[in-house]
């Protein structure tokens, strides 16, 4: 597995996924991986008829989870060139068939793409989570969902408006479903643990969104879905969500 790094950060952390990669998998392509100074970028993967490409921010390159992010984007490739359907579909077609017919918001549009993107990381971390520890993981998206429920705006309009910037609790439910889904997919998560009253609590912030569906949904993902089977699964899933938010002021995407 050959892995080439460039920029103003250690190469160490990807190095280092790679020795934990290898033993259980393999890539048959080229890694590039670029640190990039701009830390909006932070992590997301490329992939080109010879060789992949990690971008990466020098923030994420020099936090304690830099191996892991790589680990993860590794994973990402993995399944990319085995061709898992979940990976080579086209999310514009998926979001098509999910929304012919209704119009949504900008904003649950965007969503609509992250829980594509969900059902990605759960196929790839199934690879990340069986090659690597959990602990930092776990402890990852605690921090992060307690971070988000944090940002909830204090006041509402009557109407479910947000007042203020912050996180979007309905997305923000999602991703608690999310969070669990892949720790219990592993085992890797106590019943006590703190993430479930995260959870509750951003599930009573969006009371929409049935956050232990989509736990469910993310969960019970087959391993190895046809492509008809994965196709159906997003569309229903997406569909789900889209007609969960039933305002449509502003803007609308079709």
């Amino acid at each position: 597995m050959e892995i080439r790094v460039s920029g103003a950060g250690p190469a160490a952390p990807f190095f280092s996924a790679r020795d934990v990669f290898e033993p259980s998998h393999d890539l048959d392509l080229p890694v590039d991986v670029h640190i990039r100074s701009n830390p909006d970028e932070r992590t997301w993967a490329g992939h080109y008829d010879d060789h992949h490409v990690l971008n990466i921010s020098q923030q994420a390159a020099t936090s304690v989870m830099a191996r892991e992010l790589a680990l993860h984007e590794f994973a990402h490739m993995h399944r990319h060139e085995r061709g898992h359907p979940s990976h080579t579909l086209s999310m514009d077609e998926v979001l098509f068939l999910a929304l012919t017919g209704r119009e949504v918001e900008q904003r649950v549009l965007t969503h609509c793409y992250q829980i594509a993107n969900h059902v990605k990381d759960i196929y790839a971390d199934d690879i990340t989570l069986s090659v690597g520890p959990t602990d930092k993981l776990r402890s990852f998206l605690e921090s992060e969902l307690a971070a988000a429920i944090a940002d909830q705006p204090a006041d509402r309009q009557q109407a479910g408006h947000r007042l203020t910037a912050g996180a979007d609790p309905s997305m923000t439910a999602v991703n608690a479903a999310f969070a669990l889904a892949l720790l219990e997919r592993h085992d890797a998560i106590p019943g006590d643990h703190r993430l479930y009253d995260l959870a509750h609590a951003a599930g009573q912030d969006a009371p929409e969104i049935d956050v232990d569906g989509f736990r469910r949904r993310f969960a019970t993902l087959g391993p190895d879905p046809d492509e008809s089977d994965c196709r159906r699964g997003l569309v229903d899933t997406i569909r789900t969500y889209a007609d969960a938010q039933t305002t449509t002021t502003g803007p609308a995407a079709d």
